[in-house]
């Protein structure tokens, strides 16, 4: 195994603790409409139907349990800071089952189960529902209050960090990703470029899959324990 290892996550990592990926036959963007759902003209449209459906998928994140492929992340992490490496993981999700299972993640695209202040800026923990009218516990504004995600339109979050930290490594794990959201799917050329070995790890070819040096295709719960054994 590498001695400094950049991690990047997607919604594949989760699909087996049941929380649902995106773009797939069954995936949430075939159900729902993001325009409708995820931008920020949408929640300045219609609050409460935004907030209804990030209500929905919070009971979801708080219901469900780390699986096997977030412990052994957690577990590779540990091992290699352990002997003075390091597993830096950066995941597109916006579950915290890296976290319970006991990881250290950067989110590009934002944390769920934490709410921002749209007038004072304030981030605070929310693993309740969220109502149109609760106000902020920092500056007392109420309506201010949004999901901490990043929506269409907007920038994803710690890119500075997350370069600092690819630029550093020698070799790029992408696992259960789509290859078809960017920034992050220009991740594995940016690592070639840089000369690191890259892997996939996926329950199917990404749409990026041939940029990949070595791919293993399978149930992450399985691959991933195989891979960082």
């Amino acid at each position: 195994m590498a001695e400094a290892v950049f991690v990047l996550t997607g919604a594949g990592v989760s699909a087996e603790s049941g929380l649902g990926t995106f773009r797939d036959a069954g995936g949430l963007w075939r159900r729902f409409d993001p325009m409708r759902l995820a931008t920020p003209e949408a929640f300045a449209r219609d609050p409460a139907e935004v907030l209804a459906f990030y209500d929905l998928r919070r009971r979801g994140v708080v219901a469900a349990q780390p699986n096997a492929a977030h412990r052994a992340l957690a577990e590779a992490q540990a091992r290699l800071a352990a002997r003075g490496g390091r597993l830096f993981l950066c995941t597109q999700n916006v579950d915290d089952l890296h976290e319970r299972a006991g990881a250290e993640a950067v989110h590009m695209h934002g944390e769920l189960l934490k709410t921002r202040c749209q007038a004072c800026g304030g981030i605070h923990a929310q693993h309740g529902d969220l109502g149109v009218d609760e106000p902020c516990p920092a500056c007392g504004r109420a309506g201010g209050l949004r999901p901490d995600v990043v929506w269409f339109g907007e920038m994803p979050k710690h890119l500075d960090r997350i370069d600092e930290a690819l630029r550093g490594s020698d070799l790029f794990v992408a696992i259960g990703t789509s290859g078809s959201v960017y920034p992050a799917a220009g991740y594995v050329a940016e690592a070639r470029a840089l000369g690191l070995r890259t892997c996939e790890l996926n329950l199917e070819p990404s749409d990026n899959a041939h940029l990949f040096d070595l791919v293993r295709y399978g149930p992450a719960s399985e691959i991933v324990q195989e891979f960082f054994r």
